[in-house]
């Protein structure tokens, strides 16, 4: 019988292509989800379906049942402190369980210096919270993904806040997915926490003007300096901007942003190797074949 791996946040941007990956393994993927409905119509008949809310601790302790490994991949989809709330409450539901590897995706920048914000200090405690539950545990700390690029365009304009002339390792979320089923077959990534790191290396603004001279050449680049992106915030009434913009002031400010090295990770887990231009195109080809 195949292990069985739980996904939390599996029908998130991040989560899915891993839950993807490791049914295509040859695991029994169960996905925790308060829609299961909704979830049924995204995965079909080859993955499990369980209802449950990460803030009920009974009912991760019955979706965990049975599990060989839990997977938590909540990053960017969720309040920070929910998030640090959903992995506390998975760890203690795993312990429960018996789970043989708990995997969590965080991010590069999650170091102690950094935890002057919100966000990473949630994250910062999921962490810590994940290390010292003694369950064996990979966590992922991983750069900007490709994926996020799409939430930058609005209509035929994407937004740039700020300067940020910091560079990141642009990272597509099939081979993180690929990392994170690796993983699980890898005893040596239990007890790691590894970075996770992308081939291009650019700004914000580089990698989202590559993407749209391919996938949407239609789409108007428009950096906006933060004191612009407030004004249209407050005036637009954009609860989603609001949300988003001390997230992008950190980006800019932090003084550390990809505070790892990953050549463990690449040699455990294998070298992401998918250049932004061939996502990009990917991305285009995928949007070409949906309007035919």
């Amino acid at each position: 019988m195949a292990d069985t791996i739980l996904i939390i946040g599996g029908t998130g941007m991040l989560g899915e292509p891993v839950a993807r990956r490791l049914r295509a393994g040859g695991y029994h993927v169960r996905i925790l989800t308060r829609s299961p409905d909704k979830a049924r119509g995204r995965f079909g008949v080859d993955y499990e379906i369980v209802a449950g809310d990460v803030t009920v601790p009974d009912s991760l302790a019955g979706a965990m049942r049975g599990c060989q490994g839990v997977h938590v991949s909540l990053h960017g989809d969720s309040a920070p402190d929910l998030e640090r709330i959903a992995v506390v409450n998975a760890v203690r539901a795993a312990l429960g369980a018996c789970v043989q590897h708990f995997t969590y995706l965080s991010g590069a920048s999650v170091i102690a210096e950094n935890c002057w914000f919100s966000d990473t200090r949630a994250r910062f405690e999921a962490e810590e919270a994940v290390k010292a539950s003694g369950l064996p545990y990979t966590i992922f700390k991983a750069s900007w993904f490709m994926e996020s690029l799409d939430r930058f365009i609005h209509g035929q304009r994407a937004f740039v806040f700020g300067p940020q002339t910091k560079s990141w390792h642009w990272i597509a979320a099939d081979d993180y997915a690929r990392m994170v089923a690796a993983a699980y077959v890898t005893p040596v990534a239990a007890g790691k926490s590894l970075f996770i790191y992308g081939p291009d290396y650019c700004t914000m603004r580089a990698a989202l003007q590559q993407y749209i001279a391919i996938a949407h050449p239609g789409v108007r680049l428009m950096p906006m300096p933060f004191w612009a992106a407030d004004l249209m915030a407050r005036l637009g009434r954009r609860r989603e901007l609001q949300a988003a913009l001390p997230f992008f002031r950190y980006c800019d400010k932090v003084s550390v942003h990809e505070a790892g090295d990953p050549t463990e990770a690449n040699i455990l887990l294998g070298t992401p190797d998918t250049m932004l231009e061939l996502w990009s195109r990917q991305k285009a080809a995928q949007s070409d074949s949906l309007n035919l």
